[in-house]
């Protein structure tokens, strides 16, 4: 049996680069953001989403997170703006997050863990497929949005209630007629910079747009995705939790913000 990554000490984030080589690049992802060093950019573009909710098709746990996938066969949910040089499509979203309410977030601010971090992956359509985008620099867009503990989020309850259906890994179930941007807060204001997956194999293909505002949503409702097994069906139940990378090293690339 080949050693399957995960997030335990024995095969989490520091044991990744043994197999997955990537892990150990120029360009990996999280970083931890340090607003003081950020500057503003005047030429980066404000973004803009436009989404065919009847585009989302299932909900799945694979053990490591939960992830909603979308039909992404031709231009019908689409990310336009900001510092991508063209439209990319919209392939699934998912999240990560910790095992109580003070951390999960894989990048931070200024040192502020949030929650979690919800991902939406978008591709550029230019290069054909998904697979030959991963090859790409500017291949995979991704919009990280922090999600912090306030009041309740009645959208992001859609989603939470479908998770009765994949509470054990390898779960699949239809999810449809769902507008992601529904979760997006009001401010448009975002970082950006040069970064990989967070999750091996770390392809280093992602222009990241991570949003300044976070979404906000209840403890309850955290407690709710934590209740998700990593383990299948037929096995002794493991909680699904800690599934964040730790910030990787900068080196030598710049964040640029969208905002003063």
């Amino acid at each position: 049996m080949a050693k399957e990554w995960g997030y335990a000490s024995h095969n989490g984030p520091d044991h990744w680069h043994e197999l997955f080589p990537n892990a150990k690049g120029e360009n990996q992802s999280p970083i931890e953001l340090h607003t003081k060093d950020i500057k503003h950019d005047p030429s980066l573009q404000p973004w803009s989403v436009s989404y065919d909710g009847g585009s989302a098709k299932t909900i799945l746990n694979n053990g490591k997170t939960c992830r909603v996938v979308f039909d992404d066969t031709y231009d019908r949910s689409m990310l336009r703006g900001g510092p991508l040089p063209g439209p990319y499509r919209l392939r699934q979203f998912h999240l990560h997050w910790g095992s109580s309410d003070d951390h999960g977030s894989e990048h931070t601010v200024d040192g502020v863990k949030y929650a979690a971090e919800l991902h939406l992956v978008h591709w550029n359509p230019k290069y054909n497929t998904f697979k030959e985008a991963l090859k790409q620099r500017d291949g995979i867009a991704v919009i990280g949005i922090f999600l912090k503990i306030g009041r309740e989020k009645g959208e992001f309850q859609i989603v939470l209630d479908a998770l009765e259906k994949i509470k054990t890994k390898g779960k699949e179930a239809p999810f449809t007629k769902f507008d992601p941007s529904c979760l997006f807060p009001a401010c448009r204001d975002y970082w950006t910079y040069q970064g990989s997956f967070t999750t091996p194999p770390c392809e280093e293909c992602i222009v990241w747009l991570l949003l300044k505002e976070p979404m906000t949503v209840s403890s309850d409702q955290m407690a709710k995705l934590r209740s998700l097994l990593s383990s299948a069906e037929n096995e002794p139940p493991v909680p699904l939790v800690g599934n964040w990378r730790p910030p990787q090293p900068i080196k030598n690339r710049v964040v640029r913000a969208s905002f003063k």
